[in-house]
């Protein structure tokens, strides 16, 4: 469920792109489907004033290097006393270099509830002449996700004619917006400058309205009529992450503003959070009740099970395989789940449907759960902007007290008061497991590393709020890895190792084998093994525990390699760490530059590397790394390699406290990185004893 309402695209910031609801939890392709009618162009119109005057606009000197600047762009958004809105957009882009034509691929949605009223467009070129749209310059095409989704809404892309650089492209779009939402976002900040922008907002008489800013201070809005508003923005900067590695999403920090009308206006943050979870649970009314055929097969699995944990186990077991992903949306569809029944009987859902039928079952035990509407990506939901910005529905479950069992790691605290209008003492919390019943890989207990440390707005009625998702441990994920090989004379080494993954590392990699047959499967694997054994013999390799998401997923591979240890002289050098590396790829701050945005680290977890190297006979260790010993609150590493009775021995333990780090911490992340990397690319010296170096020679 792509949840989240906007007039920019957050991820790429090109021409003009709506955030739309249908696009549901995990999405990957396009294509054509459920075609409607689509509205005709008209023939031969000007350039509109508004356009002519936007490309006399000097390029700054700030944004000559970009491949294009945004002139202009402003929206109107009328609204009327049954608090219906129409929006009507004004663009307008320069493009400086051929790359600079993505921004003027203006593009705009529509569906059943959702009418495109127009879409006009011009091309001033660098030469004067002008152009304008024909039927022919745009594309209509249905957003459904190849065979995991089956959606009305469609897609109108725009290739303006004349397109070259020094061209201005201008758009105009007028949208009918959805009926039941009295909410847009305005994303004002791209990854190329912008000029000048604004958004209007006309109000029937006496409507009312509120906004809340993410990354961008607030700014009073001139009133230039009776309940007539416009915000005005110059001189945007870009937000140009395109070389920037381990940065959050692109909608995680760009500055943005969300403006509300009729009952969804209300003033205050946690105010405005309670109305969106109280818009949420009427939306979801009624959908979840467990019908006697759910309530029966709820009872059916729990049957005999005492303990919480068991219950939980089984019932969430049961949505993770024998409810499948799909999705079917028709206009509200993108929002509002179907009736647990239909679910539970048709056996597929999308991410809200799967969280219906959750809570309908876990109803019928007697356990009480919530819909948390989230974002894959963490950071788009910021607490201290409430607004529907949001692609995934997922489940909060309330945990009764005096259960402790282990195994609930992904637990979060909720104050029952979240506006404190009582006293600490009487502000009781409820204790919550978070669980996302569409992840097929992670076992009820953990959540996966994207949502580790996010926001997501729990619909509880008037106890509706923002929550932080927890950031697991380090015991929750990461690899344990044995190997045990043997080196030969000639320097070739052969043996086997065997992993244990837990957590994110289990879940992804059984997303792989499900989705990856046994030669693809193969061929990855001994692509990343060529990259640590040049020479590398692959011989194979076997899971384990793949479908029993209870247990670690096991994997055991063996393998031989050639000139794996490099004779010089009487001396063999090789490197301890056979396979694999702890290092992450972030050249900005390797290279020592200021960091100007979080460093994402991944998932939470532990990775310990225990090699074990049977020595050629007659060789001994004549030089070896220094142990290393280091952390840095965020993240540890420590290393040693020693040698016992012809046998070399490499420990390593690398340890991720948290999902990101602020950029201030960037000194201590290249400082960690600089001692793995060292560490990692260490070589062993081992030299052939002699039998002058025995003290065996004549006369002994």
């Amino acid at each position: 469920m792509e949840q989240g309402s906007g007039v920019r695209d957050q991820e790429s910031g090109k021409a003009r792109v709506v955030f739309h609801p249908a696009l549901c939890c995990v999405v990957a392709a396009m294509m054509a489907c459920c075609a409607l009618p689509a509205p005709a162009h008209e023939k031969s119109m000007p350039m509109p004033d508004w356009a002519v005057n936007a490309a006399k606009t000097a390029t700054p000197d700030d944004a000559k290097n970009a491949p294009a600047v945004i002139l202009l762009d402003e929206y109107l958004i009328t609204v009327d006393a049954q608090n219906h809105a129409v929006e009507r957009e004004r663009y307008a882009v320069r493009i400086l270099t051929p790359q600079g034509r993505d921004y003027a691929h203006c593009t705009a949605y529509y569906d059943t509830d959702e009418k495109l009223h127009y879409f006009h467009a011009w091309t001033l070129g660098a030469d004067g002449k002008q152009f304008q749209a024909k039927d022919e310059d745009f594309a209509d095409q249905g957003l459904a996700e190849s065979e995991v989704l089956q959606s009305t809404a469609r897609l109108r892309t725009l290739n303006p004619p004349g397109a070259d650089p020094g061209a201005v492209v201008a758009c105009e779009t007028e949208t009918e917006l959805r009926p039941y939402m009295d909410e847009e976002t305005w994303a004002f900040q791209a990854p190329v400058p912008v000029v000048s922008e604004a958004l209007e907002l006309a109000l029937p008489p006496g409507g009312h309205f509120a906004d809340s800013w993410r990354g961008y201070p607030a700014i009073k809005p001139e009133e230039t009529t009776d309940s007539h508003l416009r915000w005005e923005i110059h001189d945007m900067p870009a937000l140009d992450l395109e070389n920037v590695r381990s940065a959050p999403a692109w909608g995680a920090l760009a500055a943005r503003m969300s403006v509300m009308w009729g009952d969804m206006a209300v003033h205050g943050t946690a105010a405005q959070w309670r109305e969106l979870g109280l818009w949420q649970a009427a939306l979801e009314e009624h959908r979840a009740d467990p019908t006697p055929e759910i309530a029966a097969k709820a009872k059916e699995l729990t049957a005999g099970v005492p303990d919480f944990y068991a219950k939980l186990e089984r019932i969430t077991d049961y949505i993770q395989k024998n409810v499948r992903y799909f999705v079917i949306e028709t206009g509200v569809g993108g929002w509002q789940a179907h009736w647990a029944a239909d679910i539970y009987r048709n056996g597929y859902g999308d991410c809200k449907d799967k969280t219906t039928l959750l809570i309908a079952m876990l109803d019928a035990v007697g356990i009480r759960a919530y819909y948390l509407h989230v974002d894959t990506r963490r950071g788009v939901i910021d607490p201290d902007a409430p607004s529907l910005m949001g692609n995934h529905m997922i489940t909060a479950i309330e945990i009764p007290a005096g259960v402790n069992d282990p195994r609930l790691v992904a637990r979060v605290k909720m104050a029952q008061d979240p506006e404190g209008k009582t006293s600490p003492e009487d502000n009781e919390s409820k204790d919550l497991l978070i669980f996302d019943p569409t992840d097929e890989w992670t076992p009820v207990g953990l959540i996966r590393s994207e949502l580790q440390g996010a926001y997501g707005n729990i619909s509880d009625g008037e106890n509706s709020q923002v929550l932080r998702m927890p950031v697991l441990p380090p015991a929750a994920g990461g690899i344990t890895r044995v190997g045990k090989f043997t080196l030969g004379v000639d320097g070739g080494i052969s043996g086997e190792i065997d992993e244990s993954r837990v957590g994110d590392a289990a879940e992804r990699e059984r997303a792989e084998i499900k989705y990856s047959d046994a030669h693809e499967i193969h061929d990855a694997m001994e692509q990343s093994l060529s990259g640590d054994l040049p020479e590398l013999d692959f011989k194979g390799y076997e899971f384990s525990s793949v479908g029993d998401l209870e247990k670690p997923l096991g994997l055991t591979v063996k393998l031989a390699a050639a000139n794996y240890a490099h004779p010089a002289g009487p001396l063999l050098l090789l490197r301890p760490r056979i396979v694999g590396s702890h290092v992450h790829a972030v050249p900005d701050v390797m290279a020592g530059r200021k960091r100007s945005y979080p460093i994402v680290l991944g998932a939470p977890g532990t990775w310990r590397d225990s090699f074990e190297i049977a020595l050629p006979a007659g060789y001994t260790v004549d030089d070896a790394p220094e142990p290393v010993k280091m952390d840095v609150g965020f993240a540890s590493y420590q290393s040693s390699v020693t040698a016992r009775d012809g046998v070399l021995h490499y420990e390593s333990e690398y340890v991720v406290r948290d999902v990101q780090i602020p950029a201030a911490d960037a000194a201590d992340f290249r400082r960690l990185e600089l001692a793995i990397l060292k560490n990692e690319k260490s070589s062993v010296v081992l030299k052939k004893q002699t039998i002058a170096d025995s003290g065996q020679g004549p006369g002994k």
